[in-house]
């Protein structure tokens, strides 16, 4: 149980303030820390110790702003699941903890323009096996198609647009996707070990939390920016959550041993050493953020595959075009990266290093990094649920400035992989999910135990309390009618 200092300061917000310096009580905190909860989530969430990690953030050489965390807050390595931190873009450092393992894990919502009434049961439960045949996935899964390495060198350097130049999707998915599914990298900064692990995964949804679902759009609460979005109620929509598998892994992995070496070569001194970081424009810094950019980049080419099959086991059970049936990108977002951004710190625009992990983009209307037809709504948020449970369409505000454009990123859990699996069996799960009219095809049992939807935090609770604190707003809610359970 967490026992230190934790203040409201306002409707939503709580503050770590800038006195407490954590149970090492060697270092001193360079700001304070903020998490976005509501009142009655507090003593779920000093549970572990991932309010000592917000404390541990601030004490990052050229944090701007204060250290961060959203809602679905629990632990993690080195930030906390849910962590948002900005680092300065001229003296400050760069950390892999503030991204993750699973680079760009992120969501990408497909809309189409069937109605709830066009898809009886028999037909999502056909529609549901269909993407599980043609989308590889559960642990250790191969994706179907295999590349030579110089073609995994292409799809880590172009990301999306591999996929679309090599025949999977249409040139417009990529203007409706973040950073348009490519950031600039160095293959030289990847090493031979993550490429071997990627170069059979791309093209597959792989394990853990990871999933396609088949949704209907059961509420709207923003017509005139739903009708931007093009989602209406009753709608039959596609929502597909994965990332960059064993390749981010491996890439994080790698670097990390690098950057826990420069904390020495630096001088940096830190309250725990999953930490580690580096300067942003020393060597060590700039190899890691070109790496973790090709990350992104086969994440995005990933998700891109999927989406094209996803289009064809439409087209193979419905028997109409994929184009005809209106199976359109909304967008895609991606909540495990950083990346340098434009923010107004104390009334001054700076560029910053922004550090989502476990949190995801929601830029207000009016930027330019926002799809020209979404500007002046704000930018699509999609928050998934866990399996069995609703998801939801956001928008980005103005006033999510104060978090460098953040917001949550799901619903996060409460209950470990482990303690999940002693508990429940996924069978029984699988027969819940049928009880409540959702069909599910999981990988592996196993893996329907750990994702039981009581191991998650209410994601309603979690988009409420950002939406209450206006740093994004409810759009729609979309509630599953089948599910691929990676």
């Amino acid at each position: 149980m967490w026992e230190g200092p934790l203040e409201k300061v306002g409707e939503y917000r709580y503050e770590i303030p800038r006195t407490y310096k954590g149970k090492n009580g060697n270092l001193n905190m360079r700001t304070s820390g903020r998490v976005y909860v509501s009142d009655d989530m507090i003593d779920s969430i000093r549970k572990d110790d991932a309010l000592e990690q917000v404390a541990n953030v601030t004490t990052l050489p050229g944090i701007v702003g204060r250290s961060m965390a959203m809602p679905e807050i629990h632990w993690g390595y080195g930030f906390p699941i849910g962590g948002v931190a900005a680092t300065s873009a001229d003296d400050g450092v760069i950390s892999p903890g503030g991204v993750g393992f699973d680079i760009n894990c992120g969501v990408r919502l497909v809309r189409t323009n069937l109605h709830i009434d066009d898809l009886d049961r028999e037909k999502i439960r056909t529609l549901v096996d269909e993407m599980f045949k043609n989308v590889p996935s559960g642990v250790g899964s191969k994706a179907k198609v295999r590349l030579s390495r110089n073609e995994l060198d292409r799809v880590i350097e172009m990301g999306a647009k591999w996929a679309v130049e090599n025949g999977y999707g249409w040139e417009r998915d990529l203007e409706v996707l973040e950073e348009n599914g490519h950031m600039e990298t160095d293959i030289s900064t990847i090493s031979e070990k993550a490429k071997e692990r990627g170069k059979s995964q791309v093209g597959s949804l792989g394990a853990g939390n990871h999933f396609l679902e088949i949704q209907k759009v059961a509420d709207i609460f923003d017509e005139e920016v739903a009708r931007v979005y093009g989602i209406e109620k009753n709608q039959v929509v596609v929502l597909i959550h994965t990332g960059s598998r064993g390749f981010g892994h491996q890439v994080c992995t790698d670097h990390l041993r690098v950057l826990e070496n420069a904390v020495r070569k630096y001088g940096i001194r830190l309250p725990d050493r999953q930490l580690a970081c580096a300067p942003v424009h020393s060597n060590e810094g700039q190899a890691y953020l070109k790496a973790m950019a090709g990350a992104a980049n086969f994440a995005w080419c990933n998700r891109q595959m999927i989406v094209h099959w996803v289009r064809q086991s439409f087209e193979n059970v419905l028997g109409e075009d994929a184009e005809d049936m209106g199976m359109e990108i909304v967008y895609d977002v991606c909540h495990n990266v950083a990346k340098l951004e434009e923010h107004e710190v104390d009334g001054k625009k700076m560029k910053v290093y922004v550090h989502r992990k476990g949190a995801t983009r929601a830029f207000g209307p009016g930027k330019r990094e926002v799809p020209l037809k979404y500007r002046e709504v704000g930018q699509p948020v999609i928050i998934p649920g866990d399996m069995g449970t609703e998801s939801y369409l956001l928008k980005g505000t103005k006033q999510s400035e104060e978090t460098f454009g953040s917001t949550c990123h799901g619903a996060g859990r409460v209950l470990s992989r482990t303690a999940a699996k002693k508990k429940w069996r996924g069978e029984e799960i699988g027969r819940n999910l049928e009880n409540k009219g959702i069909y599910a095809h999981p990988a592996s049992w196993s893996v329907m135990a750990e994702e039981s939807p009581d191991a998650y935090k209410d994601v309603s609770k979690v988009v409420s309390v950002t939406h209450g604190a206006g740093i994004s707003l409810k759009v729609a809610r979309m509630v599953p009618l089948g599910v691929v359970k990676g």
